[in-house]
């Protein structure tokens, strides 16, 4: 039941113990295969690149710069970002989130909902930024699920990501003011 999700958040590597480590690459596995804009290109993709990509994440945790927000209950773990905020001067009031995924089997529970209402909230009250942007893959349907959201498109990159020989999609740009 999506009443009982817990929200957490890690700052460092020290809070993700092995089991979350591999609930975090079982996740990302499962999303990428099954056509999930994660940031692999094509499924399937091979483990070893999922865990060498969770390593490099947990390897940047750190508590005013990178962060990893999962969603949780009784059932393991439901889905998980990160949010991300350069701390130098001139973009110090914004933040970034990328890999937004849920577990496939989970998708229409209100997981993602959830953890983008948290990562704004995270953002707004302990990070203290004004805006969060990020960027999603088209032909994925994305652009629907932000603005339900309240994120806006600022703008496309046409042909920006090589997904296969033949299959070019935009990047779509997404602002959200907090």
């Amino acid at each position: 039941m999506l009443r009982s999700l817990v929200l957490n958040q890690c700052t460092t590597g020290a809070h993700v113990d092995d089991l979350l480590r591999r609930a975090l690459v079982s996740c990302w596995l499962d999303v990428s295969n099954a056509g999930g804009a994660v940031g692999f290109p094509v499924p399937p993709v091979p483990e070893d690149e999922v865990v060498r990509a969770v390593d490099a994440l947990i390897s940047e945790l750190h508590p005013d710069r990178c962060r990893l927000l999962t969603a949780s209950d009784g059932r393991g773990l439901a889905g998980w970002l990160v949010l991300h905020r350069d701390p130098a001067p001139l973009v110090a009031h914004r933040a970034s989130v990328h890999r937004v995924q849920s577990r496939p089997e989970r998708r229409g529970e209100g997981v993602g909902t959830r953890l983008m209402t948290f990562a704004r909230e995270v953002a707004r009250d302990e990070l203290g930024v004004e805006q969060l942007q990020l960027t999603a893959r088209s032909g994925m349907g994305l652009e629907e699920f932000y603005a339900k959201l309240g994120w806006r498109e600022i703008g496309r990159w046409p042909g920006a990501l090589r997904i296969a020989p033949g299959d070019d999609r935009d990047e779509i740009l997404l602002h959200l003011p907090l």
